[in-house]
């Protein structure tokens, strides 16, 4: 019994040892590359946002139309 629990601590141990080589192996994009992503997304987003918007809009206004007609 004492054997598995050396063996499962010797994995757990093996394994954060993994998870500290693979780190190590990461390559960080530095500040300048960071902000131009962030900023790449932010727009893409408010793109995406203001697309939906004005789709909704248009249906809104033909589904009222569309209505107020059989009335």
């Amino acid at each position: 019994m004492a054997d598995s629990a050396k063996k499962e601590a010797k994995k757990k141990d093996s394994f954060w040892k993994s998870v500290k080589t693979e780190f190590k192996k990461i390559a960080w994009p530095d500040q300048k590359e960071t902000v131009k992503q962030s900023v790449a997304v932010l727009c893409a987003s408010v793109a995406v946002g203001l697309i939906i918007t004005f789709l909704d809009t248009i249906i809104q206004y033909g589904i009222n139309f569309l209505t107020s007609i059989g009335v």
